[in-house]
């Protein structure tokens, strides 16, 4: 196994990681955002009050983006069997 052939599959990994978690980590921030402005400005010191809005907002981006993401690395999967499939014979 080359080491151009580790770093390609490492490259891969790291892209297909970044784009599976991204819709997840994005509509997270955006919410904790606008409820972080709305505590701010109500002055409602409640810590606990983000989780729930994250959570129900990152269950509907699964529902949405879960086939995208399943197709990610359903292909990334494919990927790595045909390099390994290729390095091994």
């Amino acid at each position: 196994m080359s080491q151009e052939t580790i770093i390609g599959v490492l490259r891969d990994a790291i892209y297909t990681v970044i784009v599976a978690a991204a819709p997840m980590l994005i509509v997270a921030m955006v919410v904790g955002l606008i409820v972080s402005i709305f505590q701010a400005t109500t002055q409602i010191n409640e810590q606990t009050l983000a989780f729930v809005p994250k959570i129900v907002a990152i269950l509907l981006t699964i529902l949405i983006f879960g086939g995208l993401i399943m197709t990610t690395l359903r292909d990334f999967t494919l990927r790595l069997y045909a390099t390994v499939n290729s390095v091994t014979g």
